[in-house]
């Protein structure tokens, strides 16, 4: 028996409805519809609740009638002797029991997955209808990515491991690589039941013309080109790479990234100035010119900058060492350079240390020349005049030494060598640059966090070595301190030291240290600080970000959206943008918090209003936001959601950053840079080896596309399988 719904599909009466709304035929409102569907299955509910129940009391009971059966026949079979009582009949009988027992299991299996997931397709449709319901603004670009991404989050709410083992069981797809088609997969998958049940299939479960297999890849590969341009001709994926500022003036550099292999350049708003900016494209564009080659552009927009405040300087103090063998021989003197304090001039070459002397003193040496001196230990100390560049002078000394300002330099005159002072020339060193202090934090300690800018300082300690006066540092953001709790966690310079806010006042935060290498971990001005527990409420889009913005949208391809928390944060971008006449411009979403995180699905609606968006995975902060043991779990996360709305992905931080670095990779980062392969484009970070390590990513790259698609293994000829002997 049929009945038909008030979209006019027909559906069997056996089996739960499976109309799809965009099959439809009524000019009824999309709430309409979902009324009359939740009618429907309350309808349905009551006709096959009852049915179900009995589906399941069939299998168990027809599993134990048949186990019960089974083992009766098999006892009496050896009651009666092998020989004996092992007639052919006997036989026939216990293997049509067994048969007839495994046809009613599975029927019953059969029927039972038939109506579970025909319940997880129906609430697939209704999350659909009521999120494009509220999402009224999607492209058409995305409209069916969004349809698409609905499907996925409402499939993602239900633990589905029970059912993809059973299905697997009957050699039917577990619907574990579904992102990019979940309607059309799971549609499959009831049709194979309803044949292998030998039940009709209900015509609305035949695939959907949207979103079918090829559909949902085509999408996928249509809105990458769209953000990063076409792939380039040996890979899939495309390589961005973060500009250093030599780049501004340098563009042979340039020009050796885009001919091995850059496809993306990428410019830090954080860092240079616009006109270096404009430098750095201007030599992208010759270069592009010069090579045939095309590349895009993605400024990254700075966003607010919580990090430490200033240091008080540490002591002028300036130490020099002669190089020595594991004998302790000295192999190469220390060579200092001597320049007049009135003409500050570098060295010429690196030296082991710099001294600014008088003038009208430097005047009077010449090589051979000794100058002696007692060092801030008492230790007495030569230098040896060895070469004059210009009004500076090279001395070179065989023995450690330190000295601070004030140190008396004298020049020894004469041929006889005196112990006293008599016969020398004599100078101070004037003011030295002060070395850079640092706090030394362990497990344990305190941590004040300032309201203002006052120069941080270590702790201050006693004879006894006891604290007298905690550490403090400052923080560029004071506003934080009405966000933040006390019991909240809190972390410094990219993870490496750990603590708990103990106490928040107006004008300061208390944080007691809870993770630190054993020996303590030195914490500096201008680190960064992140606050995963706090509910921080900082402008996305911070005063310099808006002063930046008219030159992104004259000069770039892409925007990178630092610190993006939610869809009021896309929409003030998007009507920014507006404003520039940068709506051409493609929106790349960095998700470095955990907020962003949470609210990726929405993020990527909000983002769908414009045809061209992507997501950076932002590996450094989000590590130290959503805690490292999770890293791996959540950008898995990030890929699947992303591949359901079919938008592009962008793996960033740290990788191959030995290689660009030092110019070696580890084992682990090696093994990371292919797993990178399954997003649509890689981020490397600037270093002195930037070529090599691009290289070395574009190798790596080309050879993985042929082993894996994103979730899906490759299964070309493996020489290993060859070389096996026949």
């Amino acid at each position: 028996m049929t009945v038909s719904c008030r979209c006019g599909a027909s559906r069997l009466t056996s089996g739960l409805r499976l109309c799809r709304p965009w099959n439809c035929t009524s000019d009824g409102s999309l709430s309409e519809q979902v009324d009359a569907r939740n009618e429907l299955w309350a309808q349905e509910k009551n006709n096959h609740g009852e049915r179900h129940l009995n589906v399941e009391t069939n299998r168990a009971s027809s599993a134990d009638a048949s186990r019960t059966d089974l083992s009766a026949t098999i006892t009496l079979h050896e009651e009666q002797g092998c020989e004996a009582a092992s007639t052919s009949n006997q036989q026939s009988s216990v293997q049509q029991s067994m048969a007839e027992a495994a046809v009613t299991h599975q029927s019953a299996e059969l029927e039972s997955l038939i109506y579970e997931l025909s319940a997880i397709r129906r609430q697939m449709l209704d999350m659909e209808v009521l999120g494009l319901q509220k999402a009224t603004h999607i492209h058409p670009a995305y409209l069916q990515s969004a349809r698409n991404l609905f499907h996925y989050l409402a499939l993602r709410r239900r633990e589905m491991r029970p059912i993809q083992e059973r299905l697997s069981a009957l050699g039917l797809s577990s619907l574990g690589r579904t992102e990019s088609h979940v309607l059309t997969s799971v549609n499959k998958v009831l049709e194979a039941l309803h044949r292998l049940a030998q039940m009709p299939v209900p015509e609305c479960t035949a695939p959907a013309p949207i979103n079918g297999f090829e559909e949902g890849r085509r999408l996928l590969k249509q809105h990458t080109e769209a953000l990063l341009g076409p792939p380039p001709a040996k890979r899939n994926a495309r390589i961005m790479v973060t500009m250093p500022t030599e780049a501004a003036d340098d563009p042979r550099l340039v020009e050796q990234l885009l001919a091995n292999g850059m496809d993306c350049m990428r410019i830090n708003c954080a860092h240079d100035s616009a006109s270096a900016w404009k430098r750095m494209i201007e030599h992208l564009r010759h270069a592009e010119q010069s090579l045939g080659r095309k590349c895009r552009v993605l400024m990254d927009l700075a966003g607010p900058k919580l990090r430490t405040g200033p240091v008080e300087p540490g002591a002028q103090v300036i130490k020099w060492s002669p190089r020595r063998n594991l004998l302790g021989h000295v192999t190469a003197p220390a060579r200092i350079w001597l320049f007049p304090a009135e003409q500050p001039s570098a060295a010429p070459v690196p030296a082991d240390a710099c001294l600014p002397i008088q003038g009208n003193w430097l005047d009077r040496l010449s090589i051979g020349d000794q100058i002696v001196f007692d060092d801030q230990r008492g230790l007495r100390r030569k230098l040896c005049v060895v070469e004059s560049v210009g009004h500076g002078h090279w001395v070179e000394a065989v023995r450690t030494a330190y000295v601070t300002p004030g140190t008396t330099l004298r020049l020894r005159v004469g041929k006889k060598k005196q112990r006293d002072n008599k016969g020398c020339l004599e100078t101070k060193l004037g003011p030295l640059p002060a070395r850079e202090q640092v706090l030394i934090l362990k497990v344990g300690d305190t941590l004040i966090l300032t309201h203002d800018q006052v120069a941080g300082r270590p702790a201050q300690l006693d004879v006894d070595s006891k604290v007298i006066m905690p550490a403090q540092i400052g923080c560029t953001l004071p506003a934080i301190f009405a966000d933040v709790r006390a019991g909240e966690t809190i972390w410094f310079n990219d993870g490496k030291i750990g603590g708990v806010i103990e106490l928040v006042e107006s004008q300061q935060v208390t944080v007691r240290i809870t993770q630190a290498r054993d020996c303590g971990e030195k914490l500096r001005a201008d680190k960064g600080i992140n606050l995963p527990d706090s509910t921080l409420r900082l402008p996305a889009l911070t005063e310099k970000d808006i002063r930046d913005l008219p030159f992104v949208a004259a000069h770039a391809d892409m925007v990178g959206y630092s610190f993006v928390r939610d869809a009021a944060d896309v929409d003030e971008l998007e009507a920014r943008l507006h404003v520039l006449g940068g709506e051409h411009l493609g929106i790349v979403l960095k998700i470095e918090t955990r907020g962003a995180f949470e609210q990726l699905p929405s993020l990527l609606v909000a983002s769908m209003r414009t045809p061209c968006d992507g997501v950076m995975i932002a590996r450094g902060d989000l590590a130290i936001e959503c805690g490292f043991e999770r890293l791996a779990e959540v950008q898995e996360q990030i890929l699947w959601i992303c591949e359901a709305a079919h938008v592009p992905v962008i793996w960033a931080t740290q990788v191959l950053e030995s290689v660009a670095k030092d110019g070696l990779a580890s084992r682990a980062e090696v093994s990371d840079a292919a797993s990178s392969q399954r997003a649509e484009c890689v981020m490397l970070n600037k270093g002195e080896h930037i070529v090599k390590a691009l290289q070395t990513l574009d190798n790596i790259l080309q050879r993985m596309q042929s082993h894996q698609h994103k979730k899906r293994s490759m299964l070309r000829p493996l020489e290993l399988a060859s070389r096996f002997p026949q």
